[in-house]
């Protein structure tokens, strides 16, 4: 494996240090990393409104870290594509619109989530 010296404390201290890495390149570079991260930003406040029990807002928060995750490792797929070549070629294509069809579902399962929060909670 790589960099067996890394052990112990140093070896958290990395992680970290490349994670904090991670998520500035994935904001630099990723123009739906930022708006997602804008709408988790704006939608967690909301949250504090709108749902009525810590497990609601649990899950809230959850979702969207999800939906955040789900962004950086297609961004992760996108970047290691890329890397391989700029080429068209069916498995690249292929790759990159699977890795969309999950940032898509993230989403839409964050959104159905606010939706039933919001009807359970308001209109019934």
């Amino acid at each position: 494996m790589a960099n067996q010296e890394n052990t112990g404390i140093k070896r958290l201290f990395n992680a970290v240090k490349f994670s904090k890495q991670g998520l500035q390149a994935a904001f630099t570079n990723e123009e739906a990393f930022r708006l997602e991260t804008l709408l988790f930003l704006i939608s967690v406040p909301v949250a504090f409104f709108i749902c009525v029990n810590v497990w609601q807002m649990a899950i809230i928060i959850f979702a969207g870290l999800f939906m955040l995750i789900v962004e950086l490792l297609n961004s992760a797929i996108e970047a290691v594509v890329d890397r391989v070549g700029l080429e068209k070629h069916e498995l690249s294509g292929r790759a990159k619109d699977i890795g969309s069809a999950a940032v898509s579902l993230a989403l839409i399962g964050y959104f159905v989530l606010w939706a039933a929060i919001i009807y359970t909670n308001y209109l019934t």
